[in-house]
């Protein structure tokens, strides 16, 4: 443990004896060194123990604190130069390399040392210095490769934190307007009901107001006949015709009846509901058959909101991840393939430079090892291409594309290239396929290439022809 003395002696950075000290003025003292590293990363100048701001960039080197650790450094120097051997009370001279530790030169003649080899102590000391100086190098480019993947580290764990913001962003507005579907939908579906509602209830209205009209007739024609039932004999006889007729003009009223379709259409409203509002979903959703993927995007590259389209652009502060492709301006499907057939169009408009095609795994692991790589390119106003890690082939198309059309069928191994407006093929690359195939895109332009959507569409099957399906399936 140091002394109070040698305390007093120490940077408050460093924690080490000043090295040219200098003094702010708030009367703390600092290396020069120390308080010059310190200021470097901050913007204001102030003083690192108590945070008073400083009057002066430059501050003066205290001269009588620099004599002191000059001092109090010879005079450790001196202490540790006069050590003294624990056995024979002499100064230590000489360093045993049998041992390999300090002696004094009664030691060298004792039997302890007999036969042992000897150097002197600043000899020694240099020797081993180098040697250790030496050990330590690799040991501190170790240092410095982890601090580097330390700030690697930080800068991937930001980045995941910006990734996991911008993505619930994206849900929250994608289920937003499924949201906003449903309640349009469901609103529409209340309104067509309670209009359904409001005409037959009305239309019942109606009905019912005649027939009270009709009862209250014919209650008044039974009232009026009885009482001339009732009447004299005499009386009766004289109003019989009238009753009569009145009676028989009551006579030919059909029975009243239930009206034919006057209840809610419960059917309309409710049969195949959900399957009705999926089928109308089909406008709103669409489904691409390659998704790019962010964590393979070249920093050059930008992709959109959707990850279907790609363009070049300023370089962004992305972390060095191994599914990046540093070395190629490129950025890969979410999705690999190592069966069956998958077909993806694209885009390419007015793009003036850009390759579509396929990567392997390996490659995507091994930029380096140059194969592995199945693409048709446009440079130049020129149509090639190559299998790596073969040449160019040039291709002869009879008009500029405005659309891609890619389709690998991994089992036969092959990549077609088509033009999909003329149905019109283009190229085919050959290769026998042995591991997992990635799509992918390229681009110097900025002019986005997009991956086109497939048409949606919702199909109904009989339930005979679906049992029949999953037997055949099983079989």
């Amino acid at each position: 443990m140091a002394s109070r003395s040698e305390e007093d002696l120490c940077c408050p950075i460093c924690h080490d004896v000043f090295r040219d000290p200098v003094v702010l003025s708030c009367s703390h003292s600092f290396c020069k060194g120390c308080l010059q590293d310190w200021w470097r990363e901050k913007p204001i100048h102030e003083c690192p123990f108590c945070k008073r701001r400083s009057s002066k960039d430059c501050p003066p080197v205290s001269l009588v604190l620099k004599n002191l650790c000059e001092a109090f450094l010879q005079e450790g120097d001196r202490r540790a130069s006069e050590a003294l051997c624990s056995l024979h009370s002499e100064k230590l001279k000489l360093f045993c390399l049998e041992h390999q530790q300090p002696v004094c030169v009664v030691c060298r003649v004792s039997e302890k040392h007999t036969n042992h080899r000897f150097k002197p102590i600043d000899e020694a000391a240099r020797e081993h210095k180098g040697k250790l100086q030496k050990t330590l190098e690799p040991l501190k480019e170790k240092l410095k490769t982890f601090q580097q993947v330390q700030v690697k580290f930080n800068r991937t764990a930001y980045h995941m934190k910006v990734q996991a913001q911008h993505t619930e962003r994206q849900i929250k507005e994608q289920f937003k307007k499924l949201h906003q579907f449903l309640e349009e939908e469901e609103e529409a579906r209340m309104a067509a009901l309670r209009e359904e509602e409001e005409q037959k209830s009305q239309m019942m209205k109606e009905k019912m107001e005649a027939l009270t009209r009709e009862i209250a007739a014919l209650s008044d024609t039974v009232r009026a006949t009885e009482e001339e039932l009732r009447a004299e004999d005499i009386s009766f006889l004289q109003n019989y015709k009238a009753a009569v007729d009145r009676v028989q003009q009551r006579l030919p009223l059909d029975n009243p009846q239930l009206l034919s379709g006057a209840l809610i259409d419960e059917a309309k409203h409710l049969g195949n509901l959900t399957f009705i509002i999926w089928s109308k979903m089909k406008d709103l959703v669409s489904y691409t058959p390659v998704i790019l993927d962010p964590n393979t995007t070249h920093r050059k590259l930008i992709l959109s909101e959707e990850l279907t389209s790609v363009q070049h652009g300023q370089r962004q502060q992305l972390p060095d991840n191994p599914e990046r492709l540093e070395d190629y301006v490129t950025v890969l499907g979410s999705e690999g393939f190592n069966s069956g057939t998958h077909s993806w169009d694209i885009e390419v408009g007015d793009n003036t430079s850009w390759s579509v095609g396929v990567l392997a795994e390996s490659f995507r692991k091994k930029p380096q090892k140059q194969s592995g790589s199945w693409e048709m390119w446009f440079y130049k106003g020129e149509y090639s291409a190559r299998s790596l890690p073969g040449l160019f082939t040039p291709l002869r198309v009879q008009r500029k594309l405005q659309r891609i059309r890619v389709k690998l069928d991994w089992n036969r191994g092959e990549l077609l290239f088509s033009d999909p407006d003329t149905s019109t093929h283009i190229h085919d690359l050959k290769h026998t396929f042995t591991e997992r195939l990635f799509p992918y895109i390229s681009t110097v332009d900025k002019v986005p290439l997009k991956i086109l959507p497939l048409k949606v569409c919702v199909t109904k099957q009989q339930e005979t022809d679906i049992s029949r399906t999953l037997m055949e399936e099983k079989s």
